[in-house]
Formats: structure tokens, sequence, C-alpha cells
């Protein structure tokens, strides 16, 4: 498992009963978590002084109740400072456990003695982005969602990135990629982190199971001759770890280099667990 245990003002104190006990910098946030299926003492003190709490409902979906909790707040990792805020379906704007990838990378990259283009695809409120943008890369960075990438961008401004060699495209990625492809453009690495299911910006549906393959295979045709690495990331339960290695082995068949495979997870303070928080697979050349 590859963990992301280098956070400081992040920490998943606690999990019991569903849910999971997190501290964002100042803020105690408790929030459910499907992985939690165990139920134990819920000893630590942050359960009784939570700021927010994120309701499942048994129609699904769900809605926050807070208790002196700001609109919007800040958290360091590194030299990247991000801007959080409760909105839908339990979600903050940051997915902590990808540090563990970001840190694997930004390596990469900061090693690599060359220049270094990267494309980031469902690139979210850029959190690979910036990570890849600080270590010395060009980043083109991708989703379909207007609001995430002005998001991202406000998250740029805060982590001294303003002026970074960073592209901000608003577009169905699938589309995107198809395009690059017609233009002859190229890239060192690949970054993709899939919804389990969207929208496009003009309706178009993306189911991960139907979806996610011959979008690979299609970002495999846009790899430079000596590519540095390709990272996919998953949230959907299916998609193990072994799914993601094979898809990679078969779509980057042409492409020198190793590849690997694991869950990612974060460190639980209250017992020295790790809550594992999705897959990753990892070709580098």
């Amino acid at each position: 498992m590859w963990i992301a245990d280098q956070w400081k003002d992040y920490e998943v104190i606690d999990c019991s009963g569903g849910e999971k006990l997190e501290r964002w910098g100042d803020y105690l946030l408790v929030r459910p978590d499907p992985q939690v299926i165990w139920d134990t003492p819920k000893n630590a003190k942050g359960w009784k002084k939570k700021n927010g709490h994120y309701h499942r409902s048994a129609k699904g979906g769900g809605e926050w109740e807070f208790f002196d909790l700001p609109e919007q707040w800040q958290i360091r990792y590194k030299d990247l400072t991000f801007h959080l805020k409760p909105f839908s379906f339990k979600h903050t704007g940051l997915f902590p456990e990808q540090a563990a990838n970001w840190d694997w990378f930004s390596d990469k990259i900061k090693k690599a003695g060359r220049p270094v283009k990267v494309l980031n695809l469902f690139a979210y409120t850029g959190g690979a982005t910036l990570a890849a943008a600080a270590a010395g890369a060009a980043v083109t960075h991708v989703d379909a969602s207007k609001g995430m990438v002005t998001w991202a961008k406000e998250n740029a401004v805060s982590s001294g990135l303003k002026d970074a060699p960073i592209r901000w495209i608003v577009d169905d990625c699938v589309k995107f990629t198809e395009r690059e492809i017609r233009r002859g453009n190229r890239y060192d690495a690949v970054i993709m982190d899939p919804p389990s299911y969207g929208r496009g910006p003009k309706g178009e549906i993306w189911k991960i199971e139907d979806s996610v393959y011959p979008l690979v295979k299609l970002c495999a045709r846009l790899l430079s001759d000596n590519p540095l690495f390709f990272l996919i990331n998953s949230y959907t339960t299916g998609l193990q770890p072994a799914v993601l290695s094979y898809m990679l082995h078969t779509a980057l068949k042409d492409c020198r280099g190793t590849i690997t495979a694991a869950e990612i997870g974060l460190p639980v303070s209250a017992n020295g667990l790790v809550l594992p928080c999705g897959a990753s697979g990892r070709f580098e050349s």
C-alpha cells in the first residue's frame, strides 16, 4: 500500500461505524466512509467537538450539519496551499491520500533532467496539477467543470504558482484527448483520476467501467517517444489494483518501463492502522 503519511495540516484521527473523524487544519469534520465497516468505541475527543458532520441519507445523498465552521479555509501540504469548503456529497475539494502519488511523480519530474509535459485529466481542484508544476513540469489541466477549474486556479495563486506554465482547459476529457491526437500534441506523462460516473459540459455520459480503458488507450497515443510516467487512480469498487495494472500493461505494451499498482491509504492516529482510500496504477520509465 502507498501511504500518504507526510501531512501536517491533515490527519485521520479515528474511524468507526461507517464514519471517519478528520482534522483539516484547525477544524474537525466527521464524514461517511463506506470502507469503515467496523464498529469500535468512539473514544477520541474530536467525535464530540466536531465542526462539521455530513449525514448520509437512506434515500441517497445527504447533507451537512455545521458547528462553527467557516465557509472556506486553507491547509498546506509542503509548499502547496489548498482552499477548502464543504460542498455536495461530503467533499471538501481535496483528496489527501493523493499526496502519496504527488510525492512519487514530483520526484520523477525533478530527477528527469529534461523538460516534462504533463497532461492531467479529470483534474478537479488541481492537487496533482500543482504538485507537478511545483516540481518543474508544464501541465495541461483538464476538467469538465468550470467551477472546479476556477477553484484550481485559486489554489495555484495561493501556492505561488500563478505564473507557472499551466494550461487551464474546461472540456470533456475524452473529446479533448481526441483533439490533441489530431493536433499531434505529445506528453511525457499522463495523470487521470476518472469518476465512477459523470457528465461532460454538453451532457456526455461517463461510466468508468465502459469508458476508462478506451481512454487509457487514447492517452497512450499521446505519449512522447520517451514517456516518464502514467498514473491512473480509481475510487470505484471493482477496479482493484490488479485491474489497473492489467489495463496499463495492455494499453502501454509498446512502452518500456515498469508497472506497479497498489491501494493508497491514510494513517489513522487513534490506532496506527491505515485506512484504504482507493487504488492507483503507475507506469514509470
